[in-house]
């Protein structure tokens, strides 16, 4: 594990990450996350912090390319996949839990829906930094 592995997982995961998190959350699922708030009124933002998400799913991806490059070997796209689908998916379960637990911004449905959702996205980016560090791998090999 190097720097530049890991800046290069991050960089590609994190614009994939947010580029698919548009994808699935708003366009796909919008209106089941719309349908699916808790009793809590006025915590959506009118126009959303697009910094503010674009610095988390860096830090999510980021997460995604550490688990993706700890396995021993070079990870495959399927391994990267699950790696990827697994960390999402864990993250989001025990953070929308303590969410459900403690607030009342969402239903115990979309609690349960989100993480499943987030298995998919965190899965696909795995994947794709999986693909890309291997690239890096055969190319530091050829060089060498």
């Amino acid at each position: 594990m190097d720097a530049k592995r890991i800046v290069t997982g991050a960089l590609v995961g994190g614009v994939a990450m947010y580029l698919l998190g548009y994808l699935i959350f708003v366009l796909a699922f919008g209106g089941f996350y719309a349908a699916n708030v808790g009793s809590a009124t006025g915590v959506d933002r009118d126009v959303p912090l697009q910094w503010a998400i674009a610095l988390g799913t860096l830090a999510l991806a980021t997460l995604v390319t550490l688990a993706v490059d700890s396995r021993p070997g070079t990870a495959s796209m399927a391994q990267g996949f699950v790696t990827g689908g697994v960390v999402g998916f864990l993250v989001w379960m025990g953070a929308n839990f303590i969410i459900y637990g403690a607030t009342n911004v969402q239903t115990l449905t979309r609690t349960i829906v989100d993480p499943l959702l987030e298995f998919v996205r965190t899965g696909v980016v795995g994947a794709i930094i999986a693909a890309v560090l291997a690239r890096g791998a055969k190319a530091a090999r050829v060089a060498t």
